[in-house]
């Protein structure tokens, strides 16, 4: 899995690296297959903003979120990401069986 993280107008100190590179380590043990992970951090105004693009085999997982405080924005970004990858593993696992259902319901219409 690689993992970058950069900042728009953020300074990225090891302690924030170290924490997203923490959190987004929880995302690997739900799900083995990502690829890459770019983490973007920025400020706008009072609003810290987190955003994150997860790239699994045959899909890009986009999430954001916004706190008045980053490491808060990092924890429901987490979070967010984390119901995402969920969700798209077990899309994943059960599309063989479906696919297999309809095969065999095919094959028995054809009989």
């Amino acid at each position: 899995m690689n993992l970058t993280v950069s900042g728009h107008h953020v300074d990225l100190t090891p302690a924030i690296r170290s924490y997203v590179k923490s959190k987004i380590e929880r995302v690997a043990r739900h799900f083995d297959h990502v690829i890459d992970v770019n983490v973007i951090l920025s400020v706008q105004k009072l609003r810290q903003k987190a955003e994150v693009t997860v790239r699994v085999r045959g899909k890009d997982i986009y999430v954001e979120s916004d706190d008045e405080d980053l490491y808060a924005a990092i924890d429901l970004l987490v979070d967010k990401l984390d119901r995402q990858i969920i969700k798209y593993k077990d899309r994943v696992q059960a599309h063989p069986h479906d696919a297999l259902k309809h095969q065999e319901g095919g094959d028995q219409d054809q009989g």
